[in-house]
């Protein structure tokens, strides 16, 4: 059963006005490891989720999207603590197709939209504490165990890929924006390593 991935960052002091500089960092950190060099879509949430957006804009996939300094510098035109700031990028990972309507089984390079996520500190009465100054939501960790594929040499190698690619890009976005803390989570609260383990029979 699959299960949402999430990343959370924390920065020790963190000043409103810092956001667009860790967001810039984090989005920029994608084109290195599978991701997009574009920003696709920016939304900026007020006061909670339960909010209409104040500010939302879809630039496009590809050469249509903004740079991220640009997208940044867009949504932070409306700078308030009680603000989220959205941002979607697209993410390219392994992912196994089954076999329907004639068409064999097989592997592709499939883009995903990753939303990146900033907030202020009085946004949702202080989520950041437990989502972090700055979150990644993933979408689902299916393409990191492919339990309806067969665990094959080729099935292994592009799990492998896809787990690789995420610790380096989750090591890069620590690193480039200087984040103190960070948690791989999911929504379930199952660890995707001990997943791993026992899908590729490494248990105990």
């Amino acid at each position: 059963m699959s299960d949402a991935l999430y990343l959370s960052l924390w920065y020790p002091n963190l000043r409103l006005a810092a956001l667009a500089e860790k967001l810039t960092a984090v989005l920029g950190a994608f084109a290195a490891h599978g991701g997009e060099p574009r920003v696709y879509a920016v939304t900026v949430w007020p006061v909670n989720w339960s909010e209409a957006p104040v500010f939302q804009r879809v630039f496009g996939l590809g050469e249509r999207g903004a740079e991220p300094q640009q997208a940044v510098e867009e949504a932070l035109e409306l700078l308030h603590e009680d603000y989220a700031y959205e941002f979607q990028i697209a993410w390219n990972l392994w992912e196994f197709e089954a076999a329907q309507a004639g068409l064999d089984a097989r592997w592709a390079r499939t883009p995903r939209l990753v939303r990146v996520t900033a907030f202020g500190p009085l946004f949702d009465e202080g989520a950041y504490e437990q989502e972090g100054h700055l979150r990644i939501d993933f979408g689902s960790d299916a393409a990191f165990l492919e339990e309806d594929a067969e665990l094959d040499a080729t099935a292994a190698r592009h799990v492998e890929e896809n787990v690789r690619q995420l610790v380096e890009l989750t090591t890069a976005v620590e690193k480039t924006s200087g984040a103190t803390a960070r948690l791989l989570w999911s929504e379930m609260g199952e660890s995707l390593a001990q997943r791993l383990a026992a899908r590729l029979g490494m248990g105990n």
